[in-house]
């Protein structure tokens, strides 16, 4: 893209004319904001376990004595030892912010199928300090459509992002995404947002930085998404590769997906 090379003046003029679009878009997302907090909630009546390094624990557990959840849908899967890029980003961001988060009432936690064993060494390896338990075992995961069976893949029944998954998650069964959940003070549960698929760019802080410089997100490869760019943080300059699913695999991997 060819850039004009201006006066310091008409510079000025220019980013005038773009800060009046810029003050709308604030005004807009303010907007939409308080329309998602007017959102109705459903009240969560059914009992959801999960598997953590110290034992079992209730999604009301999860709570850890505030009134507001946050979690992330992590898609990982049992036996599925290749990560999801996009949901790796996406934590990365959050580690730092946790004290910051939690005096704001709000407590977060990441959710996946894989068992928690699979799950430890993922968030070990990777050395994530937030908190990531297992919903193997449990509905959780497809009541919140973020995973799917077969039968209901091949049926035409599977949801993601409000409306009829595609044939080919028959192939990942589990998806990403975030949902939010508020706690009474009678110990009540609703489920209050969620969101899946792009709208989990809401939660991805770097694109904020790449948004506003020349080359932008750059993201010029066959999926013009962060699949094109995006790796684990402990594998960048190390090659390997992504699928279109989000997944990454090594520069060694021999799993079935390279197989002809």
């Amino acid at each position: 893209m060819q850039h004009a090379i201006v006066s310091r003046d008409e510079w000025t003029k220019a980013r005038l004319a773009l800060l009046k679009d810029e003050k709308e878009f604030t005004k807009l997302r303010d907007r939409l904001g308080e329309k998602r907090r007017a959102l109705p909630w459903v009240k969560v009546d059914k009992t959801y376990t999960f598997s953590t390094p110290e034992g079992q624990v209730t999604l009301s557990d999860l709570f850890a004595g505030r009134s507001q959840l946050f979690v992330k849908h992590f898609m990982l899967g049992p036996g599925q030892p290749l990560q999801c890029v996009g949901c790796s980003l996406e934590v990365d961001h959050v580690d730092d912010i946790l004290p910051h988060l939690e005096n704001h009432d709000l407590t977060y936690v990441a959710i996946a199928r894989a068992p928690i064993d699979e799950i430890e060494t993922v968030r070990q390896r990777m050395g994530w300090r937030f908190r990531w338990v297992s919903s193997y075992g449990s509905d959780f995961n497809y009541d919140f459509n973020v995973s799917f069976t077969p039968e209901q893949v091949a049926s035409g029944m599977a949801v993601y992002n409000y409306r009829q998954a595609p044939e080919w998650v028959g192939q990942l069964q589990d998806l990403s995404g975030n949902s939010v959940f508020y706690r009474d003070e009678t110990g009540q549960i609703f489920h209050t947002y969620s969101s899946f698929s792009r709208g989990g760019e809401e939660f991805l802080g770097i694109y904020r930085f790449f948004d506003v410089t020349p080359k932008g997100r750059n993201e010029t490869g066959p999926y013009r998404s962060l699949g094109d760019w995006a790796r684990p943080k402990n594998m960048y300059g190390k090659g390997g590769s992504v699928e279109p699913n989000g997944r990454y695999h090594r520069p060694d991997c021999a799993c079935a997906a390279h197989v002809e």
